[in-house]
């Protein structure tokens, strides 16, 4: 049986999420201790795809994955979900609030339960273990007193219960996961899809702005921009942006083909349905018609046809 790699260890935000994504595949899923590890996996076809967290709305962007994405062969996003991030508290049976005097959690869960600790488990020492799902295995093993983990984490180990459900500092918070795979045939377009790359651009004045603007004269929105340096060139970065539409609508070829010309690099890390269906809001003069009218257009001049 095929294999689906994703962040572990089992019991996180990321199984629930590549869950999601590879509902209906014929595949097993298959923890990996890092992102890494399972984009390696991936590339070396060991796996069939791989799930792995990009971003998320109160700590922002995954470093690992952005970084991972960018160095070794390619591969793109052919899919992505959103899973609502709310934690439950686990304990081991019998424990109760004003006993606990240590809870640990991935340093992106405690950042997002702060609040809630602060008021709930005022005592209690704060520390920080590898994974959300690392934390409550310490728990189950008496060595630790309580665990922030995803709801699917209880079901890993008997004699845990839970001391709260649904905590969160920030109950709209989520978090973005992509379900990757090496190039092969993109997902058709649907009409609300994005589209994701990576591109390095010269070390000049006004470069920046010369690349947003490829895409501002399409039309087309920028959902996402952020910079990661190069880990060999100080002072160079590398920008990772998520585009409305998909490379297959001229608008966005066309801007892929503008930023291919102004960039020194671009990766093109795949277009795909949005996980929320959100349609692209496409002025008109930039729409699919549009183009093709001009298309057509230009290729009666160039025919020796006239206006």
């Amino acid at each position: 049986m095929p294999h689906i790699a994703y962040l572990g260890p089992p019991g996180t935000f990321t199984e629930q999420a590549t869950r999601t994504l590879t509902e209906g595949f014929d595949a097993e899923l298959l923890p990996y201790e890092s992102v890494p590890q399972a984009l390696a996996a991936l590339r070396a076809g060991d796996v069939l795809a791989a799930g792995v967290p990009v971003e998320n709305s109160v700590e922002g962007s995954v470093p690992a994955t952005l970084d991972a994405l960018a160095g070794g062969d390619p591969l793109i996003a052919v899919s992505e979900a959103t899973v609502t991030v709310q934690f439950d508290v686990l304990v081991r049976a019998g424990t109760t609030a004003d006993q606990v005097r240590t809870v640990a959690s991935h340093p992106h869960a405690i950042a997002q339960v702060r609040g809630w600790l602060a008021a709930n488990l005022p005592g209690a020492d704060v520390r920080m273990a590898s994974s959300t799902a690392a934390a409550v295995e310490q728990v189950a093993a008496g060595e630790l007193d309580a665990a922030v983990a995803s709801p699917l984490a209880i079901e890993l180990f008997d004699g845990l219960q839970r001391l709260a459900r649904g905590v969160a500092d920030n109950t709209d918070a989520v978090t973005r996961f992509l379900l990757l795979r090496r190039p092969g045939p993109l997902p058709e377009p649907t009409g609300a899809d994005r589209t994701s790359v990576a591109a390095v651009i010269a070390h000049e004045p006004g470069t920046l702005t010369e690349m947003l603007l490829e895409l501002s004269l399409r039309g087309i929105n920028l959902s996402r921009i952020e910079s990661r340096p190069i880990k060999d060139r100080i002072g160079e970065y590398r920008f990772f942006l998520d585009l409305d539409g998909h490379v297959a609508d001229a608008r966005v070829g066309d801007a892929l083909s503008g930023l291919h010309r102004r960039c020194s690099e671009v990766r093109f890390l795949g277009s795909y349905p949005k996980a929320d269906h959100s349609p692209a809001s496409v002025p008109t003069p930039v729409s699919e018609q549009a183009f093709q009218a001009s298309a057509r257009w230009l290729a009666r001049l160039r025919e020796g046809g006239t206006a």
